[in-house]
This record gives structure tokens, C-alpha cells and sequence, in this order.
């Protein structure tokens, strides 16, 4: 069953100009999705989730929603139709705990993830909720496999388990993997890395946790850094330097890119742009204590 929830607070006759298209911009902020301006402005609330992303022609927003804080997890895949501010929670799956949905190139299908008898899946299901399967991993019994994206055939997708990247088949079969240290020695994925494909599909955009050493006492951990993959020539090629902490990358169009970034002294990340080719030097900023931003293409 597919139930249809129609919220209040909907879009609907609010602010024409951020119904759909390339002049949205969503993102995650205080255990909620929203939706603003492609500069920022007019940012407003969707519905309770996490994990935004949307849709290629920008009129609907997937994500999961979120339990109730100190419930046990139930997460469902959901969308909201921007124009109407419809939001479809998906039922038909066999999982009550679903997260992290991923738009099909065609804007047909998703990817994500749910939990079943403990075990981290790959689901794929019609964007109107039907037809549910899982994307089978070579062995099921070995560790999960993160930050899975469509790749732009939109019969596979890439995702990596923090030894490897993969792109895989959408019968879960390995068409192709790089192991992650001779990609970048010094660096490292982690379960939240964000995988994002360029426009073209020629090139892949993601985070790596860098093991470099750090002088900012407001932060514990790896140095965050974005960079990209030539999936024909595979070369590597860092968009941030080591004076920037980004990561959440996401494509902006062809040459510029939307990532989150915690400047030193900031008590909360906060989401900005910038071009591909500027080291951060032209970078903007969009929205104060936002994370996990999303455009369409």
C-alpha cells in the first residue's frame, strides 16, 4: 500500500517561484527537509526527514522520514511534490527502516537503503512506489556498501565500502572497483561519504577524510575534502585545499558544485558554492546551519 499524506503547510500558492526546477535548492536542517532559492533565500519547511534529494527536473523532493526522538528507528521513504505540497510515504517495502533515497537519471526510480533482519540492503523501487526489489550485493554477508548514486546509464549506480569504490550493475554484479588508497593514499571514506555524478556522467564527485594534520582546535578528526574522478581517464583531482573543510559535495550544473562546509569558530556546518576550478576561492555562501544540500542538475 502507498498512503498519500497532504501536508498543511504546503507549498501550494505560497512562493511560485521556488515550485520546481533548476532554481530549487533543498537540504536537511534541525531533523527536517527544506526547500529554498537557488541563492538561499525564502527557505522554508517541508516535512520532518532527512537525507534530501531532488528529483532531475527539481519538482520533487525524496527523503526519509524520522522517528520520534528516543523511539526505536522507523525511517519510510517519501516524496513531496513541490508544486502541490503532496507528500507520498512509500509502505509497499519490506522494511520499516529506510533512508537515503536516490533519484534515476530519468527521475523513474530509486535507490536506497533499508535495513532487514539487521542487515544494511540496497532497495530500488518505482518513484510512485511500486514495483520493490533489492539490488543484490555479490555476498550479502559481507560489510555494507555506502553512498550509493545512480551512474548516468541509469542501470548502475556507484557506492563504496570504505576499502573499495565500486560501480555495480543493477543486479548488484561488480562492473567496476578502485581501491580506495591507491585513489588517494593519504585518504579515507567513512559511512557518510556522499557520491554524486556530474551532469555529463563522465565524472564523479565525492568525499574523502583526509589523514593530514590539522591546527584547528575546534575540530576532532580527518580533515574533510572534496574531490573529483575522470571515470574515463581516472584521474583524481582535489576541488578543496587543506584551508577549506568540505564535504557533502553535490553537482551544481557543470562547473560548480554545492558542498558543507564548518568555518573555524562556527558552532554548526553551513552550505555553500563555488566553481570547480577556484580552490574555494570563489566560494558562497547559500545557508547558514544547513547540511546534505541537493539541486537539481
Amino acid at each position: 500500500m502507498t498512503r498519500v499524506i497532504v501536508f498543511l503547510g504546503s507549498l501550494l500558492g505560497s512562493a511560485p517561484a521556488l515550485l520546481g526546477g533548476a532554481n530549487v535548492l533543498a537540504f536537511e536542517r534541525d531533523n527536517s527537509v527544506w526547500v529554498a532559492k537557488i541563492d538561499g533565500a525564502e527557505a522554508r519547511k517541508i516535512a520532518e526527514g532527512a537525507a534530501p534529494d531532488l528529483s532531475p527536473d527539481g519538482k520533487r523532493l525524496a527523503f526519509n522520514t524520522q522517528q520520534a526522538s528516543g523511539q526505536p528507528a522507523h525511517r519510510q521513504i517519501a516524496i513531496a511534490d513541490l508544486a502541490t505540497g503532496k507528500v507520498t510515504t512509500f509502505h509497499d517495502v519490506p522494511s520499516e527502516n529506510c533512508l537515503q533515497p536516490k533519484w534515476s537519471p530519468d527521475g523513474k526510480r530509486l535507490l536506497f537503503y533499508l535495513y532487514l533482519n539487521n542487515e544494511m540492503r540496497i532497495g530500488l523501487v518505482n518513484a510512485d512506489g511500486s514495483g520493490f526489489r533489492f539490488v543484490e550485493k555479490p555476498d550479502p554477508k559481507e560489510h555494507g556498501n555506502w553512498g550509493a548514486a545512480f551512474a548516468a546509464d541509469g542501470e548502475s549506480f556507484f557506492c563504496e565500502d570504505m576499502e573499495h569504490l565500486y560501480r555495480q550493475g543493477l543486479d548488484g554484479k561488480t562492473i567496476k572497483q578502485w581501491a580506495i588508497e591507491k585513489l588517494v593514499p593519504n585518504g579515507d571514506m567513512t559511512g557518510d561519504t556522499r557520491l554524486d555524478v556530474s551532469p555529463d556522467g563522465k565524472t564523479l564527485l565525492m568525499d574523502i577524510a583526509m589523514n593530514e594534520e590539522t591546527e584547528r582546535k575546534d575540530w576532532d578528526g580527518p580533515l574533510p575534502a572534496i574531490w573529483t574522478l575522470d571515470l574515463a581517464t581516472e584521474k583524481m583531482t582535489r576541488l578543496t585545499p587543506k584551508s577549506l573543510y568540505a564535504w557533502d559535495g553535490q553537482w551544481l550544473g557543470a562547473d560548480s558544485i554545492l558542498f558543507v562546509s564548518q568555518a573555524t569558530g562556527d558552532k554548526e556546518s553551513s552550505i555553500y558554492r563555488m566553481s570547480t576550478t577556484g580552490q574555494g576561492k570563489d566560494r558562497k555562501r547559500l545557508v547558514k546551519a544547513g547540511r546534505t544540500p541537493t539541486a537539481a542538475p
